[in-house]
Parts: structure tokens; sequence; C-alpha cells
């Protein structure tokens, strides 16, 4: 995932490929933990195997289809719509993907990748998000878990004003608890990952300094407050390298918050009389503690992204029928205009009569040429001008 991170530098490029292999309307959010490109084209199956090599040639992995998936129609709606409103998160309700995607949007527009489709369906995604926020408590969820690093924070240090701040990784869990922190008066923070365009893009938006490879372990030993944030599978910091730290700092305690997914911590950390070690299951029980029915405001969310995607549905099949509806109106003009310039004399009876001749003659070759050639498929035809006429079988209205 972090191989295939495109920097903000880069996306411009990025979207030049993508327009070389016929791309008109394209979104690219690359954050920290997620690389997706949302994208409207006539063959969607098509399009996620480009995407793939994109993707998967970008970064030469190996087994690179075992890291991506592929969504298409109403599933890849539901996860742009789940995005906007926090719901395909990490630490879900948190506001910070929101954000993300509202600056991609920009990007993609200065890129020339917006259109009218890609347009819709993002301002749906933000509609459903608006009210996700409104109408259910999600929201409270995030900030609880990054307060409860606060709380924890003061009484372990107290005035946050005298405090340093380490966070290592780039996950969006670990960058929401330590903007927290600096909104409470975090004296300083530094950001140290061993990406460096990742590590850039989180002290740009943090206002944070940056630390080099070389100057980890002093930055380890500096840091009152350590963040980890990484979630790789393995160990972002060991013990014995936090047991030197815990040397140099002449037994000062550390607050350890492991926001790693799985956890960054080395277990035996957890050993050393002056580190304490929170993980975020450990603030979300001190954040949620009393309180109940966390799990039913995420379903209330959920069924708001659902009624907002069974009205974009709704609107957007009927702007594709509005062409077609158009097309016959304006078929049925010409022959109406057709039989008034025929024959003049006639009374309205007879050119009423011989008007709707001309406007059954198309319908009834096809439909005869459909029995005759496809006897399946002539019932469901038969059904269907029953839907749009609004027929009932059988009525007959000759007189």
């Amino acid at each position: 995932r972090e191989r295939m991170f495109v920097s903000r530098d880069e996306t411009p490029a990025f979207y030049e490929l993508l327009k070389a292999r016929g791309f008109e309307e394209a979104l690219l959010l690359s954050t920290c933990d997620r690389v997706e490109v949302h994208a409207l084209h006539s063959e969607p199956a098509s399009a996620i195997g480009v995407l793939r090599d994109l993707l998967g040639g970008r970064v030469g992995l190996n087994g690179v289809d075992e890291r991506l998936y592929g969504l298409s129609d109403r599933a890849a709606m539901r996860q742009l719509f789940a995005i906007a409103s926090s719901l395909d998160s990490l630490v879900v309700g948190e506001p910070q993907v929101l954000g993300q995607l509202k600056e991609s949007h920009r990007r993609a527009a200065a890129s020339g990748m917006m259109g009218r489709g890609l347009e819709r369906r993002l301002q749906s995604a933000y509609t459903a998000a608006k009210r996700v926020r409104s109408e259910t408590r999600i929201g409270e969820r995030p900030v609880s878990i990054a307060s409860a690093a606060v709380e924890v924070a003061r009484e372990i240090h107290g005035d946050l004003g005298r405090v340093r701040g380490l966070l290592v990784g780039a996950g969006e869990a670990g960058e929401l608890i330590a903007a927290r922190l600096l909104n409470h008066g975090l004296q300083d923070l530094a950001i140290l990952h061993n990406r460096p365009r990742l590590a850039q893009s989180v002290a740009e938006r943090l206002e944070a300094s940056l630390v080099g490879p070389d100057d980890r372990d002093q930055a380890l030993a500096a840091a009152d407050i350590l963040i980890l944030s990484v979630g790789a599978g393995r160990h972002a910091v060991v013990h014995d390298e936090m047991k030197a730290a815990l040397k140099v700092r002449r037994r000062r305690p550390v607050f350890l918050v492991d926001a790693g997914v799985p956890p960054d911590a080395d277990p035996a950390i957890d050993r050393l009389g002056d580190v304490f070690v929170y993980n975020l299951d450990d603030l979300e029980r001190i954040a949620l503690s009393g309180r109940a029915g966390r799990e039913d405001e995420a379903g209330a969310a959920w069924a708001i992204v659902e009624e907002m995607l069974a009205v974009f549905s709704g609107a957007d099949a009927q702007r594709d029928a509005t062409p077609a509806v158009t097309a016959l109106r304006a078929s049925f003009e010409a022959v109406r205009q057709e039989v008034l310039a025929g024959k003049g004399g006639d009374d309205a009876s007879e050119a009423t009569r011989r008007l709707v001749n001309r406007l059954l003659h198309d319908p009834s070759e096809t439909l005869r040429l459909l029995a005759e050639h496809d006897p399946n498929g002539v019932a469901g035809a038969e059904d269907l001008l029953q839907r749009l006429f609004r027929l009932r079988a059988g009525e007959n209205h000759e007189p």
C-alpha cells in the first residue's frame, strides 16, 4: 500500500496516464491508508484491469492482484458513499477522510478529470455524509477516542504545553490523535516514517517537523508522547530501543499510543515500568465507558447510505431514460407532421386514425419479427409495452 502511494506532486502525471488509456472522468484518492481510483467508464471490467496494471506496474509488486480489488456499479457507489460518510475508515466516524476526499476532488477538477457524471456522484456522496453527521452520533466516536488520548496524556504529563510528541508512521488513526493533541496544546510534534513522501504529506497537514532515520534514537528519547501508526504487521518500536530511550530520559515517563492495526508496539515494552501503553481499544473503553448503542449509530448511518444510494440510482435511471423519451417524442411529432401534410381534406376522425396506424407500424413490425426469431423474448417485450403505456392484458380499445 505504501509503495502504491501517489503523492500530490505525482498526481497530475498519474491523471495523464489515465487520460492516455481512455479515462475521461476519474478521481484518485491516495492517502496513508488507501489508494483508490473512482472512475466512470463504459466498460468497467476493462477499466479495472487497466487500473490494476497501472498500479501494479507502478510499484513492481509481485502478486499485486492480491492487494487490489475492483468494484463497479452500485457496489462502487456504496464504497464512495461509505468513504464520504467516514464508515470505511480505520476509526469509524472520523472526519479526516472526508476532507481528503474533497481535496482529491479539487485536484481531479484541476487536472480536467471531473465530468458531470462523477461530479453528480460526489455531490450525492457529500449529501449522504452530511445526513450521517446531522442525523446520527457516529461522529462523536473518533473525537472521543482522540479526546481519551488527551485525557490520558494530561494524567501522565500534566500541562501539554511542555510535552513533545513523536508520530511514527502515517496511519489515519495516529494522525487523528496527533492532531487532537496539538489542538489541546502539545508543544511540539515530529514525524518519523521510512517513506519520505508519506512523512512529508503528514507533516504538511499537521505543521509538524520531520525526523530522518539517522535521528531515530534521539527522537525516541525526546518523545514524551509516542504515537505508533504503521500497521505493517511488524513492530515499529522494539523493547531494547525503548529501554535505551528511557535510560537517556532518566526514567521520565512515556505515554505510548499504539494506533496500529495490527499492533505496532513490541508487547515486551509493556513490561517497562515508565512506559504507559494504550491501544485503540483501551482508548475506546475510556471514551465509551457507560455509553451504549454505538452499534446502532453505525447501523443508522449505513441505513442513510443505502437510502441515498436508492435516491441516486433512481434519479440516474431517470436521466438515462430522458434521451430515449425525447427521441420518441420527436419521432411521434415527425409522424404527426407527415399525416397533417399528407391529406389536408381528411376529417379529424380519419386523420387521427391514420396517425395511430403510422405510430403503431414500427412497433408492430418489430414485435412480429421478435415473435418470429425470438419467441421467448416477445413476452418480455409485451410486458414492457403494458408497463410503458399502462395497459391491461386483454383490454381492447377498438371501437
